[in-house]
């Protein structure tokens, strides 16, 4: 099970449970049930949430590229990162902010589930950009259009790998290597 964050989501509503090519229908009748948290994308019928994250707590995790692995972490949270074409420094601080302060860990002291957070546990976070999170099916065919272009993408990315690093321990922040193709993503999830 994985949370996925979106920059515009009120704190009642900034995780969700749903699949990450999943889009919210609008008909030309009925308005969106929150509509100041929804952009519109170029087709009329669907709408966009702002920047993505999909938190997974794992015991392990790497990304392996061309037979290497580039980049692992052990305990703490795997977090895929999908950026939006109209995304800024705000979306990225919320999801930042968001992710380090989750209360996603059991505390041992108390016997509370869903107690602490990654910086109180003092584990690690892997991010990996995705721009897949912003797909959406035209037919059978993948569109990627909302995702913002890899120009300006990575160094987006890395100025959020970077926000990370000065907002937690910087020894605990992993970033994948951006832009590299990714064969495979190995993570042991926490039970």
């Amino acid at each position: 099970m994985a949370m996925i964050l979106s920059s515009n989501s009120p704190p009642s509503l900034s995780s969700f449970f749903l699949n990450p090519l999943s889009l919210v229908k609008s008909s030309y009748k009925k308005q969106p049930q929150f509509p100041q948290l929804l952009r519109k994308s170029s087709n009329p019928l669907f709408f966009t949430r702002a920047m993505r994250a999909v938190v997974q707590r794992v015991t392990s995790a790497s990304v392996e590229v061309e037979g290497k692995i580039v980049s692992e972490i052990g305990p703490g949270l795997l977090v895929l990162i999908g950026v939006h074409d109209s995304d800024s420094d705000a979306d990225s601080n919320y999801i930042c902010r968001k992710v380090l302060n989750m209360r996603l860990f059991p505390n041992e002291n108390t016997g509370k589930a869903w107690d602490q957070s990654v910086m109180q546990k003092n584990y690690e976070i892997l991010l990996v950009s995705q721009f897949t999170l912003y797909g959406t099916l035209k037919g059978n065919k993948p569109d990627f259009h909302v995702a913002m272009p890899p120009e300006r993408s990575k160094p987006f990315y890395e100025s959020l790998v970077e926000k990370f690093r000065k907002s937690y321990n910087p020894d605990l922040i992993k970033g994948s290597s951006y832009f590299q193709l990714m064969r495979k993503v190995q993570l042991l999830l926490l039970m």
